[in-house]
């Protein structure tokens, strides 16, 4: 059985220092006051700073700690003095490799996140008064300038010119802007180096949260002064290519740097929000649509049938998944492999992210009539043997496409659906006649991308959740040869434990049963039950095999596998390792 946290409120009236009718007037006034219960309990005067921080601290499995006893004035060094004041935290020291901190408040994940980030390492927070962190830091560090101040003579002072991309260096320091030219440089160049793939600048009531993803997950970088919003954005605009006078419409730009000797895109989009305009930097590197297919993930049969199909004639294939889920590089490589002299590959994309020699790749322009069905048309008088379309928006493009592949063309194509078989119901639900369905495709892959452990740090997990074992359908016979693995956290993988992304594939090969299917317009129940019946592995169980070699960790299988909704419902979710 699931075992449920104790109530704050519980815990001290367990200690016997709050009695009922304290509780209850402590839940009044924080209902009333917006307040948390410790909070409004310590404002009461019902109970003390001191005993609340210790019921939090048995409450979510915290040491509690005295900083009188703790804090030693030379390990304030281990963290930078802006994060300290900022965050109100303390460096007590370091234990077996990890950095051992005093916080305030337990829930605060964000801001643990952040400083395993900035500072490449793994943390055990402790828990000690607010009150008493804030003398700590008022007695050992200056906070006597005003914090915006220091941060913009952290931005003004001046940075390597080899952190900076080339269109940044050598910046007029006279200019008003240069503080901001230097920033979002700044913020550009740590993006690229620490393998980010997309840069967040996201308005918020009182600061601006910069946010970088990096293996598919979100890590909070710093925020910025609000102050600075306006000048930031303007910055980002003018870069990019739009119009910075334009603030009510979403707008699109494009930004082409040089870091070293690598040129790299940058996709830009600007949304209008509720506290100003959010902007997101797509990260667009040439190698990573350039991975290869041996370098995808695939498991030995997959890779077979992969190779098999990409090389048929004629037919559709389709890649399904999510946004991010890697459908256009697994794409691309395809493609790639297929980019001989004796054939002719044409491409319809939006928009179009990278440039290969040797395709005829076309930009869909919908403002001047150029879409995708338009430009397929088109393509059929080219005479090409293989065709891209990024995307089945609807029942048009899905008619023209099914032609093509009908007429002797080899048609590549995206669809967003959350399994393979679920894009054959979908086709139909879109208009597609189902005969057109079942004779014009040939496979159908789903892929989703996982973290995979970092190879610098990695080391067997002695104790693999055993919850997560039966999570993921683990049979004692596989737990007992399996390679239960996970990463330590090192500088190279900035402590998160994983460096890079394969993919998890579920292979949909159409054959008779499934084109009878089709035809009469079957569930996907009956659907997927026919397609694994025939061979087809789901997303779990090939997200499985990589746990048992040791690529991946249970956690990440699992975190892909909830979010997802692939986990067997006869698991309980709620249940935790006794």
């Amino acid at each position: 059985m699931a075992r449920t946290r104790k109530k704050l409120g519980e815990i001290l009236l367990s200690w016997g220092l709050l009695n009922a009718n304290g509780l209850a007037d402590g839940l009044e006034y924080a209902t009333q006051h917006g307040k948390r219960i410790g909070e409004a309990l310590v404002e009461l005067e019902l109970v003390s700073e001191e005993d609340v921080c210790k019921a939090l601290a048995t409450q979510f499995g915290f040491e509690y700690v005295e900083l009188d006893k703790v804090v030693d004035q030379k390990n304030l060094d281990l963290i930078p003095t802006e994060l300290i004041r900022k965050h109100q935290i303390l460096p007590i020291g370091n234990e077996d490799g990890r950095l051992k901190i005093a916080i305030t408040d337990p829930l605060d994940l964000e801001t643990l996140d952040l400083l395993r980030f900035r500072l490449n390492t793994e943390i055990t927070p402790t828990l000690a008064p607010p009150s008493r962190v804030k003398r700590f830091i008022d007695t050992f560090i200056n906070t006597d300038s005003d914090e915006l101040s220091k941060t913009m003579a952290s931005i003004d002072q001046e940075a390597p010119e080899d952190q900076l991309p080339d269109e940044l260096k050598g910046v007029d320091d006279s200019a008003d802007d240069a503080p901001i030219v230097r920033l979002v440089g700044l913020v550009i160049g740590e993006a690229v180096r620490n393998r980010a793939s997309d840069i967040h600048i996201e308005p918020m009531t009182n600061r601006v949260r910069v946010r970088y993803r990096v293996d598919g997950v979100c890590h909070l970088r710093d925020d910025i002064p609000k102050e600075m919003q306006a000048a930031i954005t303007t910055r980002f605009k003018i870069i990019s290519g739009m119009d910075i006078a334009e603030k009510r419409l979403p707008q699109d730009g494009r930004i082409k740097m040089q870091f070293g000797k690598q040129k790299i895109d940058f996709r830009v989009s600007a949304l209008p929000s509720y506290h100003g305009e959010s902007i997101v930097l797509r990260i667009l590197r040439p190698e990573s649509a350039q991975v290869g297919i041996e370098a995808l993930g695939f498991e030995e049969d997959n890779n077979e049938i992969f190779q098999r199909v990409i090389r048929r004639p004629n037919g559709i294939f389709l890649v399904t998944g999510p946004t991010g889920s890697g459908k256009t590089t697994t794409l691309y490589s395809a493609l790639q492999a297929l980019n001989r002299p004796d054939k002719k590959i044409i491409t319809a994309e939006d928009p179009v992210e990278y440039n290969f020699t040797g395709m005829n790749q076309c930009q869909v322009r919908e403002e001047i009539g150029l879409s995708f069905s338009n430009i397929l048309r088109a393509m059929l008088r080219q005479a090409p043997n293989i065709i891209l379309v990024g995307e089945i928006r609807d029942k048009e493009v899905a008619d023209v496409a099914i032609q093509a592949a009908l007429t002797g063309h080899l048609v590549f194509s995206t669809l967003h659906t959350n399994d393979a078989p679920s894009a054959i119901t979908r086709l139909i639900d879109m208009g597609v006649k189902p005969f057109l369905v079942a004779s014009s495709i040939q496979a159908i892959m789903a892929q989703r991308l996982i973290r995979i452990i970092c190879p610098d740090c990695a080391e067997p997990d002695p104790k693999p959740s055993k919850f997560l074992i039966k999570l993921l359908g683990i049979t004692p016979e596989e737990a007992a040869g399996a390679k239960f693995t996970k990463g330590k956290g090192c500088k190279r993988c900035s402590g998160a434990g994983y460096r890079g992304r394969r993919g998890i594939f579920e292979m949909l090969v159409m054959n008779n049963e499934l084109r009878d299917l089709a035809m009469h317009r079957a569930s996907i129940t009956k659907l997927r039950k026919a397609a694994i019946a025939s061979g087809m592995r789901n997303l779990l169980s090939d997200g499985k095999l990589k746990v048992l070699r040791g690529i991946t960790t249970l956690d990440e299988i699992a975190r892909i596998a909830k979010a997802e909704g692939v986990i067997d419902e006869d698991v309980d979710l709620d249940q935790t390792d006794e």
